[in-house]
């Protein structure tokens, strides 16, 4: 059995956490031309702007910018093309189903290698309203505040 390598992290959007609230995480694979694939390699992508739609029952990744690789001259890819997502037709059915309920999405959350192959992690998600986010800063300062005083605390000041 071969080992398994960790993920190798590309690019990861942020934001994306911030702005939805996951429902569902799951992992696609890419179908990638060789330039782009040689951009990923020297951690080049942004994935701020995507997402991803399900068109002719398959799922296409969208507004992923992956840029062009210098070295490869005529072969260069276009940086913002639509990019096929590979993921079992299980998951497929399954994201359908998700997909008629309204106000879902999906997004890229990360870009990474996994024994060679680009994957991307998707997340099922809502977006948050903005007395959301407020609560969900709040929580953070909340817990960043109560770290610190047990650290003050196990110092005996």
């Amino acid at each position: 059995m071969p080992r398994s390598r960790d993920k190798e992290l590309i690019a990861s959007n942020r934001r994306a956490r911030y702005d939805y609230a996951f429902e569902d995480v799951f992992e696609a694979g890419l179908v990638l031309t060789g330039s782009e694939v040689k951009s990923l390699r020297a951690k080049r992508a942004n994935l701020n702007d995507g997402y991803a739609l399900m068109r002719g029952g398959e799922l296409w990744l969208h507004g992923v910018h992956i840029p062009e690789y210098s070295p490869a001259t005529w072969t260069n890819h276009e940086p913002r093309r639509v990019r096929k997502l590979l993921i079992h037709r299980g998951q497929l059915q399954r994201l359908i189903g998700r997909l008629s309920e309204k106000g879902l999405t999906i997004v890229p959350i990360s870009l990474y290698f996994k024994n060679g192959y680009a994957k991307v992690e998707l997340g099922l998600g809502r977006g948050k309203q903005r007395h959301d986010k407020r609560r969900a800063i709040a929580e953070k300062e909340a817990a960043t505040e109560m770290r610190k005083a047990v650290g003050r605390r196990a110092k005996g000041r």
